[in-house]
């Protein structure tokens, strides 16, 4: 609508059949949005039929700026620096470009301190992803497009790596680390693939179906973070009075159950389908945390105590 109104200015009588292949648009979202200025934004548009286009019945000095409070602006600023976990990556550019065109469609003057609030919110990440933009950026057009892609695959702890077929579904930044979501055509089944684990990637030149009945949310149930399972295990925690806290201040996951404890500690509950990533999480509690629940969960944390002190 900006750009219709710059073209209303100049004064050249555009039509709709003019501006839609300018602005690469169909000619009836033209007519719609012309409607919606002149209908919602009160500009004074006619259509001359002697020179076949639009025009301005009287001088308008500007666009409607768009109108926000201090609790949106709040927002706006704080999205900004949400952006921190998607510095480097192919979203980066067009999200600061959104944020920077909301911008400069704000009233010239507003109560709200801007560079106030920027100095007293941040986010920050302990670990960076790495990530190969070049690889990441084909990942997000292959996903968006439903391009098949060939890849060349390496495993923690594999030598050679391998080469997969998939149909990638979904890129999800889950506790900071990038994933992709595809069906690998050998395996028959969903996969999640680590970007950085990328060696090569090649479109195959095939395009796919999305399976319809997919969903994360789906892939991820009964998990501790990325990695699920067949299993279904009860798991019981116990943490002490030092990171009790700690516990009560965050929920963990859906089917977490709290109960306290005498001595200020606080026992945890979970329903979960794998136990390789509740392992390392209890592992980096240190002495604070105590497996309890299931047998096989214990025996492994002991195990790994054994494996560090030996180190």
């Amino acid at each position: 609508m900006l750009r219709i109104h710059q073209s209303l200015q100049s004064g050249k009588f555009p039509n709709a059949s003019k501006l839609a292949l300018e602005l690469e648009v169909s000619t009836k979202s033209i007519q719609r949005d012309l409607e919606f200025m002149r209908d919602r934004l009160n500009l004074p548009i006619e259509f001359d039929r002697a020179y076949n286009g639009f025009y301005y019945t009287q001088e308008v000095d500007a666009f409607p700026t768009m109108q926000i409070s201090e609790g949106e602006l709040f927002a706006l600023v704080v999205a900004e620096k949400a952006l921190q976990q998607y510095r480097g990556t192919t979203f980066e550019k067009p999200l600061l470009s959104a944020l920077k065109k909301m911008q400069e469609a704000l009233p010239e003057t507003i109560s709200l301190n801007i560079a106030e609030i920027d100095q007293t919110i941040s986010f920050r990440t302990s670990a960076e992803t790495i990530l190969n933009l070049e690889i990441f950026g084909t990942l997000a057009k292959a996903v968006a497009k439903r391009k098949q892609l060939t890849l060349l695959y390496r495993k923690p702890g594999q030598k050679v790596p391998e080469k997969r077929i998939v149909n990638p579904h979904h890129l999800a930044n889950i506790n900071g680390e990038w994933f992709m979501f595809a069906f690998d055509r050998a395996r028959k089944a969903f996969r999640k693939f680590v970007p950085a684990r990328i060696l090569e990637i090649k479109q195959t030149g095939k395009t796919f179906e999305r399976v319809k009945n997919f969903s994360p949310e789906k892939e991820l149930r009964s998990s501790f973070g990325i990695h699920s399972g067949e299993g279904e295990y009860e798991v019981i925690l116990r943490f002490n009075s030092r990171a009790a806290d700690y516990i009560r201040e965050k929920k963990w996951h859906e089917s977490q159950q709290l109960c306290e404890l005498k001595n200020g500690g606080v026992e945890l509950k979970l329903k979960l389908s794998s136990l390789v990533e509740i392992e390392r999480w209890i592992l980096s509690w240190g002495g604070d945390a105590i497996a309890i629940k299931p047998k096989q969960l214990v025996e492994a944390v002991k195990q790994s105590a054994k494996k560090i002190l030996k180190a």
